[in-house]
């Protein structure tokens, strides 16, 4: 059965489980190949999927509804998307960034600003706001609504089996799968590997996790022996590089460089650094 369990991020709807596999699963090889090591049959690979849970059913067939800055109604949703677009500022010189992040200022006019700077970044690829704006309906979803929650996370508890060892979270992926690990400490996952992860978000989305931090501290999940997070200097959704300090200093932090499209999971399995976290649970001791 599968020895890796991979999860997917947001804005993959209109894909599967199948289709994530094939994308992935070249790109596994090539990162565990650079560090000498393979896998023994395709089969040990196995993607988890959840993407369809975000799927509309529009009656006009238009697939993402046409938002717009007025749909960011929510203090949480105002101040996710000035941090986004804070970081884009630091990673990108043509995009100058908020003068102040408080919710209170978040006006109409500088939720636009932000979408505007954003869709237009080269991190989201100039996608139309609408997109944006329902990135951030889709991380808000999992955290705001309970039943939501745990029916993703059902789907994690589906694809993991005895034989799984290695659990790999890309993106919001990495935080439903760090829930599921600390509601699931019975697993024979030995190696958590979190790749482009915003779980070190404070106050938006780290002190929102189940189970809640204690003193500033995250709960360490589950069964896992080696936790192995990667993120690239330039990927805005992993606001925070170092999720070591939050997490009693556990955590082993790495840091890549995915060139142009930093947030990209194919990029980051096919770095050295994952390859090489991967690797660990490959090992038979």
């Amino acid at each position: 059965m599968a020895k890796i369990v991979g999860v997917h991020g947001i804005n993959q709807e209109f894909r599967g489980s199948n289709t994530i596999y094939d994308r992935w699963l070249p790109a596994l090889k090539d990162g565990l190949e650079r560090v000498g090591a393979r896998l023994d049959s395709d089969h040990e690979f196995r993607c988890a999927f959840y993407g369809d849970l975000f799927r509309g059913r529009s009656k006009s067939a238009m697939g993402i509804p046409n938002y717009d800055a007025s749909d960011i109604d929510s203090d949480w949703e105002k101040e996710l998307l000035l941090e986004w677009w804070e970081e884009a500022a630091k990673v990108e010189d043509d995009i100058k960034g908020p003068a102040d992040l408080s919710t209170e200022k978040a006006t109409p006019r500088r939720v636009q600003k932000a979408l505007n700077a954003l869709s237009g970044s080269r991190f989201f690829g100039g996608v139309a706001e609408k997109i944006v704006i329902s990135f951030l309906k889709q991380v808000g979803g999992y955290l705001h609504n309970p039943d939501l929650r745990q029916q993703i996370r059902g789907r994690i508890v589906e694809a993991i089996d005895q034989d799984t060892r290695v659990l790999v979270g890309h993106s919001l992926g990495s935080v439903v799968c760090y829930e599921a690990l600390c509601q699931h400490p019975e697993w024979s996952v030995e190696v958590f590997v979190t790749l482009g992860s915003p779980l070190g978000i404070k106050g938006l989305i780290f002190d929102r996790l189940e189970p809640s931090p204690v003193s500033n501290l995250g709960s360490w999940p589950g069964s896992v022996k080696r936790w192995i997070n990667i993120a690239d200097a330039g990927d805005i959704v992993a606001l925070e590089k170092e999720l070591n300090p939050l997490f009693n200093g556990l955590v082993e932090d790495k840091l890549v460089y995915n060139g142009s499209d930093a947030h990209n999971a194919s990029n980051y399995f096919t770095a050295s650094e994952t390859g090489e976290a991967i690797k660990l649970g490959l090992i038979d001791e």
